[in-house]
């Protein structure tokens, strides 16, 4: 028997999984449906690249409810508060320097699946915030990153 995957995620990455199912269950699917009702209006299916597109849509909609559906049934929800004050782990906002420059950069560590570096939020899986993990303040850590290697300083933990 095989161990089902836990999501690890912050309270805020379950509530957008949960609005987005619910749009694509409310919204999303109810509008592929109708795309194939004209679609097959159109007569012959076989070239039908208007009917092959909204079948195509329709699938990656239902794939999409059912990712979203199993993540929810195996989230494990971060509470950064169970872990030492000061040290990065999951939840944890951490702030670095990059050395020599001493450019500053800031992240929330969470999960997989609600990671999203334009938002600020990176992986717990990321080369960086596996080097940062359990780290404090003040620390000197050499992060390996596809870019290549960084040599930070952790300037605050929250």
């Amino acid at each position: 028997m095989t161990e089902e995957k836990v999501y690890p995620m912050t309270e805020e990455g379950k509530e957008k999984i949960e609005q987005e199912l619910e749009e694509l269950k409310t919204v999303k699917r109810k509008e592929v449906v109708e795309r194939i009702k004209v679609a097959r209006s159109f007569g012959d299916l076989s070239e039908n690249s208007e009917y092959e597109s909204a079948k195509d849509e329709q699938a990656f909609i239902e794939g999409r409810i059912s990712t979203l559906q199993h993540m929810l049934q195996n989230v494990e929800i971060i509470d950064s508060s169970k872990t030492k004050e000061g040290v990065v782990a999951l939840g944890r906002t951490v702030k670095f320097k990059e050395l020599p420059d001493r450019i500053e950069e800031e992240y929330i560590i969470v999960g997989k699946a609600e990671s999203d570096p334009f938002e600020g939020k990176i992986s717990n899986e990321s080369p960086i915030a596996e080097a940062l993990m359990g780290k404090k303040v003040g620390d000197k850590v050499s992060i390996e990153t596809p870019g290549g290697a960084m040599d930070v300083e952790i300037t605050a933990v929250d």
